[in-house]
């Protein structure tokens, strides 16, 4: 939050003055389907915000870092970021291969119910394959919001490896037992606050960033609380929208799809 003091000098401006007075005026009709949900990805070898030669560039983007897609904002992968996890659903997102259409966007998404995938053979590319020849991406979805300064909402997509971290993850919040006056109970998950740090991992494909999750304990800001808990309402209600773009699908240095 701006806390600059307002003074002025000389005919500047006193802007947290004037800002707030105006700060109801209508300057156009945004609506959620005008903005967008940052993702919160791991920056990987072949990412373009490490590639100095790449229109997606990001200054002092390293292999290994967290990045904001909307902000720009990168953190320190062995340092980490602090979120509350607020929502989690899991989808399959249908893909054509990278360039195909030019579109960048999913062909379809499917819910968890969905039995899409026994419509899938294994490709020698280890990808699950439709018979149209579109790929299927199981990807599990943590909503969650950052905690900074100013927290922030954003979006945690898991998908390939990282599977097995999301369902560790899960089962962390499932853990969690309180006690209340009609004895113990798992609270919500937006109660909590986990440390995701970035961690080197490999297997016989190659090697890559994964994430790495740990309990840091339970919330104790009631604010803070709060707007983790309005932003879970929203999920529930559908008013928070997804947009999957063509760079989800980043190819990794393990061969799978992108890690984030």
């Amino acid at each position: 939050m701006n806390k600059e003091p307002t003074t002025k000098k000389n005919g500047a401006l006193s802007t947290n003055v004037v800002f707030e007075a105006d700060a109801a005026i209508q300057t156009g009709t945004v609506t959620q389907d005008d903005l967008a949900l940052p993702f919160l990805k791991i920056l990987g070898q072949l990412s373009p915000e490490v590639n100095k030669r790449d229109g997606k560039y990001v200054e002092g983007a390293e292999p290994g870092m967290i990045y904001n897609s909307v902000t720009g904002e990168l953190f320190n992968g062995e340092k980490g970021v602090q979120v509350i996890p607020c929502y989690y659903k899991l989808e399959y997102v249908e893909w054509k291969d990278r360039g195909k259409d030019g579109s960048g966007a999913p062909v379809n998404i499917y819910p968890s119910s969905s039995d899409i995938m026994t419509k899938t053979t294994r490709g020698g590319d280890f990808k699950d394959r439709l018979p149209n020849g579109n790929y299927i991406e199981k990807t599990a979805q943590h909503f969650v919001l950052v905690n900074s300064a100013s927290p922030t909402t954003a979006l945690i997509a898991m998908k390939s490896t990282q599977l097995k971290i999301s369902r560790k993850w899960n089962s962390m919040m499932q853990s969690i037992k309180m006690q209340g006056k009609n004895g113990l109970f798992t609270p919500a998950s937006f109660s909590h606050l986990y440390q995701l740090k970035t961690v080197q991992q490999s297997n016989d494909k190659g090697t890559w960033f994964g994430w790495e999750v740990s309990k840091s304990g339970p919330i104790e800001n009631a604010a803070l609380y709060q707007q983790a808990r309005s932003f879970s309402e929203s999920i529930s209600k559908g008013d928070v929208q997804v947009k999957h773009g063509e760079e989800d699908t980043i190819k990794a240095t393990d061969g799978s799809a992108n890690i984030m």
